[in-house]
């Protein structure tokens, strides 16, 4: 389907492929829903309204909170402004008269947008019937081009991200050029719904974020430990098979290392406030930040002494607890905390090692990934925006120029479809990001490999070369898993729950049909316990259907079900997520569920 886009003062034809057209057909449709708003609570008052990825979302100042019902109305009464079809009409204004047209309206947070403009800015506003809004496109032509959509659900959010500004009304909706594609996503974000890392945490009793302990903050249980356990091993012995030497760090650090490594200048918002210490033997007193990052830190450790070209690469790596202060209106159960851990590792060598060191990384990135299910990876190349707050990166652009071109070459040179990520890299220097792309085809933050040849120098790191004289080293900051709160939330989702045998919790549930067979299982759990298999019995005086069903529900991988038959043949018939496997003995099983976790095997 042609659609006809108006950007400006220009109109062109664009199909639904293109990234424009789904952003005027969507951002029309946050403008048609606030327009019914308006109709139906004209005491209302209108923030923001843009396109998203998936749809589109419009912020309300409201008496009352938006329930379902009000949803149900509000997608009645935008079918009726599309049928009307009413055209889409642009003009602009000074800043001075726009003021004037918003404020008589009532519309004190478009004042607060416009004021924050410079005062011989010409604003732009789009009118449909009795509508008019603050925008600056693109649009549709009318409001009846307009076919498949739905609202979705409401949130809060806070004006403009801050939780000291009032709290408003979110609405969020989804639309697409067909009926057969909004039935799709709309089946997607049901699977979704059920895939929910929240909802599957509180009914496999997973882990848990307590208001009293803090927002943000994650809680881990028993069962999610012992998967995040078997993740730490994995990445240990991943680690040490590949050069690596652990390193721990504390999680405070005093202000002028924050203040050396840029931090205080350039990610302040993100720090948590300073705490006071008194140094009484020092006679003075000091400030202390918890840490948002580890560089720092293992930087202090490579200046602990001397180098020299011959110690390097040094690959020095830390599961790190760091915290980060994130708005309330942002944080998401595992996906979004203010304290998580990171998978670190810095990597520190010549510059005639770094290129090896980099393609090193990223074979160790596509390794694991893939042992987690993730075979489908995107791939970024981040770097500056140079049109958009320059000084917020730190360093000689030359260095910059320089760091971004040899990210870039070295992708190229291995055959990697990358994506230019304008305004993603960090303030000390360029970053290739690799994104998961999980079971419902959503992208999540993982890898980041980023460049830095400014950190050394602002640290006045050093080593000594072949030549006697003294080189800065390069260094390499690096994750694979990134925060392992956000990975552990994504695999909830990715498996539905229903880890593979190798991280499950529970890998095998040994389920009694009669007492007799007690004394039997108790015998198997302990021949499983000592070869290191995670086992549990079942022993209530319950049906055999009724235990089952609870190991289901509990998304064990294998059931050993053991009866008066079973017991009298040495044997157990063994139940897997996909159905019945028959009878084997306890050897023939041991062997089996050894072989999955062995191989690290993603199906059971």
């Amino acid at each position: 389907m042609m659609i006809q886009v108006q950007s400006g003062t220009s109109q062109e034809q664009l199909t639904w492929d293109s990234p424009i057209a789904r952003e005027a057909y969507r951002h029309t449709c946050s403008h048609v829903l606030a327009q019914a708003v308006k109709r139906l609570y004209p005491e209302a008052r209108l923030a923001i309204g843009p396109a998203i990825d998936t749809g589109f979302y419009y912020d309300f100042d409201v008496p009352e909170s938006f329930t379902t019902e009000d949803l149900i109305s509000l997608e009645e009464e935008m079918r009726g402004i599309i049928a009307l079809d009413l055209p889409l009409q642009r003009f602009e204004l000074p800043r001075d008269e726009a003021v004037l047209l918003m404020a008589q309206a009532g519309e004190n947070y478009k004042v607060d947008l416009i004021n924050d403009l410079p005062a011989d800015t010409n604003l732009s506003f789009y009118r449909q019937g009795e509508y008019t809004d603050l925008c600056a496109g693109p649009h549709l032509m009318s409001t009846g081009r307009i076919g498949a959509f739905k609202l979705t659900h409401v949130a809060g959010a806070y004006w403009r991200g801050n939780e000291k500004n009032p709290m408003l009304q979110r609405i969020y909706g989804t639309a697409f050029d067909s009926e057969e594609e909004l039935t799709a996503y709309l089946t997607a974000l049901d699977e979704a719904r059920k895939r929910d890392h929240r909802k599957l945490g509180r009914e496999l009793d997973l882990f848990s974020i307590d208001e009293e302990v803090g927002p943000g903050l994650i809680l881990w249980h028993p069962k999610l430990s012992t998967v995040r356990e078997q993740i730490e091993l994995y990445w240990r012995r991943e680690h040490r098979r590949r050069g690596y030497e652990y390193v721990y760090t504390p999680h405070i650090g005093m202000s002028n290392l924050w203040e050396t490594s840029g931090h205080l200048q350039t990610f302040a918002d993100g720090m948590f406030p300073p705490m006071q210490m008194s140094v009484k033997d020092a006679g003075e007193t000091s400030a202390y930040y918890i840490k948002p990052m580890n560089c720092p830190f293992h930087i202090q450790i490579y200046k602990s002494r001397q180098r020299s070209y011959r110690d390097l690469p040094l690959r020095w790596c830390e599961l790190g607890g760091v915290y980060r202060y994130e708005r309330s209106g942002t944080l998401h159960g595992m996906l979004r905390v203010r304290g998580f851990t990171q998978d670190d590792a810095h990597i520190i060598c010549t510059e005639e090692q770094f290129e090896d060191e980099i393609n090193r990384v990223l074979d160790f990135a596509f390794d694991l990934n893939r042992d987690f299910g993730f075979d489908q990876l995107k791939v970024y190349l981040s770097v500056r925006d140079l049109n958009n707050r320059e000084d917020k990166y730190v360093g000689e652009s030359h260095i910059w120029d320089r760091a971004e071109e040899t990210l870039e070459r070295l992708l190229i040179a291995r055959g990697i479809a990358v994506i230019r990520d304008v305004g993603g890299a960090k303030f000390y220097g360029p970053a290739i990001d690799l994104k998961a792309v999980d079971a419902m085809g959503r992208e999540w933050q993982g890898t980041t490999i980023q460049l830095d040849m400014n950190e050394p120098l602002r640290f006045g790191m050093t080593y000594t070369g072949s030549d006697g004289q003294e080189h800065t080293p390069i260094m390499l900051h690096r994750t694979l898993l990134g925060a392992m709160e956000r990975f552990v939330g994504v695999l909830i989702e990715q498996y539905a729950g229903a880890f593979p045998t190798w991280l499950a919790p529970v890998q095998a549930s040994i389920l009694t049909i009669t007492n007799r067979a007690d004394n039997r299982a108790k015998e198997i759990l302990a021949k499983l316990l000592d070869l290191e298999i995670r086992a549990e019995t079942d022993l209530r005086n319950e049906k055999i259907g009724y235990k089952i069903r609870e190991a289901q529900v509990s998304k064990v991988p294998y059931m050993l079900i053991l009866g008066d038959r079973e017991v009298a043949e040495g044997l157990v018939s063994v139940r897997g997520r996909l159905g019945d496997l028959g009878q084997m003995t306890v050897d023939d099983f041991i062997s089996k569920i050894t072989e999955e976790i062995t191989t690290r095997a993603l199906h059971s």
